[in-house]
């Protein structure tokens, strides 16, 4: 019993933390009005606490070994959690907004988890109707949030201040490129979703390839963050003409949404050490991080209720029931044997 509200403990940490993860990165973007200076932040946090901490930790000893098969699935996890972070700050670069970016995010990434943990185990074979349902409800749930999602109010003294004279001479052009910037957010959150919904069926391998160790597969996760996240950005900065400047505010918003990745990551982790498996931790988590989602966006900018349209809620909730729906009839393969990978 206690396993079980461990593994609960652990889902709910992963989801409180990835659920604040995109508003609080929306404020360190706007703030150094740059995709990759976030992103820099985000791998040093990510560095700090999947790196530094873990290995003063592991020098006490912890259970598992080193493997190659562990580490190469666990670094290939922490590339996709990498990427999945990449995907939502651009959707926010051009133009995407929290509130639906990361509902879109955590509907579809669900679906892709089971696909994949599906494929991993060959058990394509068990995909029954309701399944399927469920993924049709996850796609109408989705176009729902996009649709209705929560307009701007309109524009007053705050928005006055944000060169209101550029804004009108900039109108008809955004007009022009307002279905291209469409498709640029779209394709940036299809990018964050395929690649956390991978995250938890290939870390899943790399835990049960390094024995059931917390730490390791952790640490894997930040060398992964710290070359993709910090030296790759910092290299482009120059040659992308990143016209985007360093802001204190900027640097501690994003190294709190890498903390808060960091810290759900581990949560993943320890899920998994609690018994918890791909096909239930991860629907569960991306179920509830969209309402966390949309519950801390609405606060932090402080949006009248007036301004969500019920059908955008609707949407989360058939996004929700078709996640759940998923999860209930998702294929679960056969029983794995001791020690290997479900």
């Amino acid at each position: 019993m206690l396993q079980v509200l461990g593994m609960l403990a652990a889902i709910g940490l992963t989801a409180a933390c990835w659920g604040v993860y995109g508003p609080v990165l929306h404020f360190g973007r706007e703030d150094m009005h740059s995709p990759l200076r976030p992103f820099v932040c985000v791998g040093v946090a990510y560095f700090v606490i999947a790196i530094v901490v873990p290995l003063l930790l592991l020098a006490r000893g912890e259970k598992g070994a080193w493997t190659v098969k562990g580490v190469t699935w666990s670094l290939l996890a922490g590339v996709a959690g990498a990427l999945g972070a990449l995907g939502v700050i651009l959707a926010l670069h051009f133009g995407g907004k929290p509130i639906y970016v990361m509902p879109l995010v955590f509907g579809g990434a669900p679906v892709v988890n089971t696909l994949l943990s599906a494929a991993m185990n060959r058990s394509f074979g068990e995909l029954k109707a309701p399944f399927l349902a469920g993924l049709l409800l996850v796609i109408t749930g989705a176009v729902t949030v996009l649709v209705f999602k929560p307009q701007p109010g309109p524009p007053g003294a705050a928005a006055a201040t944000v060169a209101p004279a550029a804004e009108r001479s900039a109108a008809p052009a955004s007009a022009e490129h307002r279905a291209e910037r469409l498709v640029a957010v779209l394709l940036a959150t299809a990018l964050a979703m395929v690649s956390w919904g991978s995250y938890g069926p290939v870390l899943h391998r790399g835990q049960a390839g390094m024995q059931g160790s917390r730490l390791r597969p952790l640490i894997c996760i930040g060398v992964s963050y710290f070359l993709i996240a910090v030296l790759v950005p910092l290299a482009l900065l120059v040659p992308l003409g990143d016209t985007g400047s360093w802001t204190v505010n900027g640097v501690l918003w994003s190294l709190a949404a890498g903390s808060l990745g960091a810290v759900g990551a581990l949560g993943t982790i320890l899920a998994f050490t609690l018994g918890g498996k791909p096909f239930t931790v991860m629907p569960v988590v991306f179920g509830l991080a969209p309402v966390i989602n949309t519950l801390t966006t609405l606060a932090l900018n402080e949006t009248p209720p007036s301004a969500v349209s019920p059908f955008f809620l609707a949407g989360m909730l058939v996004v929700a029931v078709g996640a759940a729906t998923v999860l209930a009839f998702g294929p679960r393969g056969h029983a794995p044997a001791a020690g290997q990978p479900a």
